[in-house]
């Protein structure tokens, strides 16, 4: 299979979506970092905080489901790399300033491939379970600013978005 000009890593030359072989690859830890918001009324998140959601805590069943989410990337995105013993960890926090919740994600593996989209599904899937939990007092909500913070590991070594 010969390679791309452009560098689409996930496209043969005649334009075919194609797994990318990573059996040459070093195994290196590997660590991607991403985040995100979901921006609501002031309303809405004073329900988040005190605590009466209806359907439960919103804020940690996020982060479960993010957890949930950056394990299954693989079943969601297609030729992405399973990462069997993968670990991803979800944070969430309040900030009163959006109004809204940000949730950070931190995706960590030791193999051949990166973890980004990992990082990356973990935060949306976390969003997107915040929104489901109190969508019934605010459909108007807004997710933005998901995106990835840093990488390291593999060929390419460090990035950073700073």
């Amino acid at each position: 299979m010969s390679e791309r000009a452009d560098g689409l890593t996930h496209m043969d030359a005649e334009g075919r979506a194609t797994m990318v072989d990573v059996t040459a690859k070093d195994e290196t830890r590997r660590v991607a970092v991403a985040e995100g918001q979901i921006v609501m009324q002031p309303e809405t998140l004073e329900v988040i905080v005190s605590g009466r959601s209806k359907k439960g805590d919103p804020m940690q069943v996020a982060e479960l489901a993010g957890i949930m989410a950056g394990k299954k990337t693989a079943d969601l995105i297609p030729l992405c790399h399973a990462l069997p013993g993968a670990s991803v960890r979800v944070t969430l926090r309040v900030d009163p300033d959006l109004p809204g919740v940000c949730a950070r994600a931190e995706a960590t593996y030791a193999g051949r491939t990166g973890v980004e989209m990992e990082a990356l599904t973990a935060v949306s899937v976390a969003l997107l379970t915040v929104y489901d939990m109190v969508k019934a007092i605010d459909r108007g909500m807004r997710m933005e600013g998901i995106r990835l913070l840093s990488k390291e590991g593999g060929a390419s070594g460090r990035w950073s978005a700073e």
